[in-house]
């Protein structure tokens, strides 16, 4: 039996027989092509769906990744389909079957089952997997009929990793048939071994503390390598749930794939985790690291995005030595579903596989029930109409959503004790979106899809380490939205329309004013204007002045944590906590486990007065039914404004 069919034939969504590769063309008798297939970070998208808009999604989808793996194993003799960790949780209906259905011992998980029907050939484990708890984990493993690995989690420490008891099995080592370019069968043993980053410990404390530990992936892998190769093992592929980082070796590195790679012994390595695509220039300037070619330390390697938006591939050349096999040859690639247009636009380039969607379809309805019925309860209006010039209610909730979790997350940290600051900004605040692009979600219920209404990115949670002065000038940074204003003149144009409002971050744990009055310190885009100019006044911490040199942990996101917008104090050097959540996730969770929330904007901020000076802004007209719920200023409304949007007018 050739690797092919050692599970099922998949070919529905293939167009057929295509270009053979030339690995395939050039194989002589004594050499075989084998194709590796690679998917990573599912995160439970079966269906080409967006359960937070809840809408469908061309991007997005196991289903539509089929229709590739259908075309690949149409083009190979051999080959062999993986994923590398991360299906278990990330979308609602990830939540839905975890804290709603539930998994009682015999029942099936829908990506399990999706899985099972595109017959992979064995996964790993990735961070996500442990977000539900160890039961949920092994009853929802249980269901696979692929086998799963993962060396570096263990149950028991032993003097060195062979000697662990680990929670599942460290590694597998494939008995197979492969096909050579002469049509001939001949026995290989394709060791696989999985890695997840030792950082688990703390993101899921709550579940893992007490019942597993962890290792570095390194030391794991020296151990475990050796042993695979006495076993037999021709070839031995790593599925590394790690980034590709640096290539300096560390201790416990959650992004280790490049000196994993390095480690004696492993031929090729699938990494994911940062959800990012290689081969791509995104890593061209990484040690070690070939993009153009997809190589780490010369090894062929593949990282196929997130949430089935690319199928990872490695064609391997294998070249019988004697009595095994070794590697002659290779090329490493990423096939995307989808295509992003010069406008913005998504062209679809593969269609979904019926019989992937029907596995998961039950799932699929009721997730749809889920996002749509209430998961928690809101007793303020959360809208975004006066985000940009006063506390408000939208962005009080994401703030105190991100606080929520870092408090938990710098448990038993370095950092423990330190104050938390939370940093947010509103996304849909009128501006090229139109006088409708606004959040709206009135008091009341809240369900899970109105949560995309309130943060509209997949960003992930992260956490910096700054000094006062850092803070102060973050929010320097951040008042670079408004125009100056001067004195004794009314009516004067507020916002700067350069300024994006993604980039204008309110800090929750701190007051303050902005002094209108004064020039901005930054351009729109974050560069100096004038190292002089000071619009923050009145700065406070629990109502004493900021000390400038005190040290604080700030709640914020990843585009913002690594550099985005430019802010001081956020360049991805100060960076102590990389959350494996998305903001949206944690929000989600927040309220689910609050139950009602209470995100009344409390006016934290505010303008400065400015003697005889009135300013001007433009927002949706439906901000009218709230101007009496804003705090912290006084907003009157000023006729109509232009394109159909409202003004309004604040007596400074």
């Amino acid at each position: 039996m050739t690797l092919t069919i050692n599970r099922r034939h998949f070919l529905a969504g293939s167009a057929g027989l295509l270009a053979l590769h030339p690995f395939s063309v050039n194989a002589a008798s004594n050499q075989a092509h084998l194709r590796l297939m690679e998917t990573t970070d599912l995160h439970v998208h079966v269906f080409p769906y967006d359960y937070y808009a809840d809408k469908p999604r061309d991007t997005v989808g196991l289903a539509r990744t089929a229709a590739i793996v259908g075309e690949i194993r149409a083009e190979a003799t051999n080959s062999l389909m993986l994923d590398n960790g991360d299906f278990l949780q990330g979308n609602p209906m990830g939540d839905y079957i975890a804290y709603e259905r539930g998994m009682a011992d015999g029942d099936m998980h829908p990506v399990i089952q999706a899985m099972n029907e595109v017959g992979f050939d064995a996964s790993t484990l990735g961070n996500h997997e442990f977000n539900y708890g160890l039961d949920f984990l092994l009853k929802s493993l249980n269901g696979a009929q692929f086998p799963v690995v993962s060396a570096n989690v263990i149950k028991e420490r032993g003097s060195d990793p062979t000697k662990d008891t680990p929670l599942i099995q460290p590694y597998v080592i494939l008995d197979r048939q492969i096909t050579d370019g002469a049509g001939a069968t001949h026995p290989i043993k394709i060791g696989l071994i999985g890695f997840v980053p030792p950082q688990i410990m703390n993101w899921d404390r709550r579940h893992l503390e007490g019942n597993v530990q962890t290792r570095d992936i390194l030391e794991t892998a020296r151990a475990y390598v050796p042993q695979m190769k006495e076993q037999g093992a021709d070839i031995i592929i790593a599925l590394s749930h790690s980034g590709i980082g640096a290539a300096d070796e560390a201790d416990m590195m959650e992004n280790a794939s490049v000196p994993l790679a390095a480690v004696e012994g492993i031929d090729a390595i699938l990494t994911g985790h940062s959800h990012l695509v290689f081969p791509s220039g995104t890593y061209a300037d990484y040690a070690a690291v070939d993009a153009d070619a997809g190589t780490i330390h010369g090894k062929p390697a593949t990282m196929g995005g997130f949430w089935g938006s690319h199928l990872g591939l490695i064609d391997l050349m294998l070249e019988r030595d004697g009595g095994s096999w070794r590697i002659a040859g290779h090329t490493a690639e990423a096939r995307p579903i989808a295509k992003r247009n010069e406008d913005r636009s998504v062209t679809a380039l593969v269609e979904s596989v019926p019989a992937v969607l029907a596995s998961a379809q039950q799932a699929h309805d009721e997730t749809l029930a889920y996002v749509r019925r209430a998961v928690g309860k809101t007793d303020a209006n959360l809208h975004s109409y006066f985000a940009l010039v006063a506390d408000d209610p939208s962005v009080q909730v994401v703030s105190n959503a991100q606080l929520w979790y870092i408090e938990q997350m710098m448990q038993g940290t370095a950092h423990e004790g330190l104050p938390i600051l939370s940093a947010a900004a509103p996304f849909k605040a009128g501006g090229r979106g139109g006088p409708e692009y606004y959040t709206d979600v009135p008091a009341g219920d809240v369900a899970i899809k109105n949560v995309s209404d309130l943060y509209l990115y997949p960003n992930t949670v992260r956490a910096v380490r700054i000094s006062g002065q850092q803070v102060k000038d973050w929010l320097e940074r951040s008042a670079g939205m408004f125009n100056q204003v001067e004195a004794g003149v009314a009516d004067q144009p507020l916002l700067n329309p350069d300024f994006p409002s993604y980039n204008f971050d309110v800090m929750d744990g701190v007051a303050y004013q902005i002094d209108l009055s004064q020039p901005s310190r930054f351009d729109p885009k974050g560069g100096l204007l004038d190292a002089d100019a000071n619009r923050i006044v009145n700065l406070t911490y629990n109502g004493a002045p900021l000390d400038m040199d005190a040290e604080f942990i700030v709640a914020t996101n990843n585009y913002r944590a690594s550099g985005g917008g430019s802010f001081p104090g956020a360049m991805g050097d100060t960076i102590v906590f990389e959350g494996p959540d998305t903001n949206r996730d944690v929000i989600v969770r927040y309220i689910v486990e609050k139950g009602t929330i209470s995100p009344r904007a409390d006016a934290n901020w505010s303008f400065a007065p400015v003697e005889g000076a009135s300013v001007l802004f433009e927002t949706g007209p439906k901000a009218a039914e709230y101007v009496g719920d804003v705090k912290g200023v006084s907003v009157e409304p000023a006729g109509e404004g232009s394109d159909g949007f409202a003004a309004f007018r604040i007596a400074l």
